[in-house]
């Protein structure tokens, strides 16, 4: 088998609804997403002659996930009251609303589901929430 990784991060801020500790308040991370893919031939034609799939392309997809996750709140649905959720809308403010607690775990899943719908066989998905702290899914 071959195997490609490669690497995105944004930025956004979060929080852990019913957590008892620090990460129940809202707070910001540098998250950083290691994907790996794999293939167990390589294209035999072509401008892909060679590859698994082109890197470009293979970081495009991650990407178009990552920048749509930059610099918003991000948050499991029904973890903010209607009127807190009404005034950061009417202030401006960028919320993503996930069916799932925003933990690393889960967005480890989450672009798991992503890429795989893209049509590539993950391997495995690396959530950094810190340079210390991380999280991975494999099938």
């Amino acid at each position: 088998m071959y195997t490609l990784e490669t690497k995105a991060k944004f930025d956004s801020a979060h929080f852990l609804k019913g957590y008892e500790g620090k990460c129940a308040n809202i707070h910001g991370h540098r998250w950083e997403i290691i994907l790996e893919v794999g293939g167990d031939s390589l294209e035999t034609e072509g401008p892909f002659r060679g590859m698994i799939v082109d890197f470009a392309v293979l970081k495009k997809d991650l990407r178009e996930e990552t920048k749509r996750l930059d610099h918003a709140l991000i948050i499991e649905e029904g973890s903010l009251m209607d009127k807190t959720m009404e005034a950061l809308n009417e202030e401006g403010f960028r919320i993503i609303v996930f069916p799932f607690r925003p933990t690393a775990e889960n967005f480890a899943k989450h672009f798991y589901d992503v890429m795989s719908a893209k049509g590539y066989k993950v391997l495995k998905v690396t959530v950094c929430e810190t340079p210390d702290n991380k999280a991975t899914f494999m099938p």
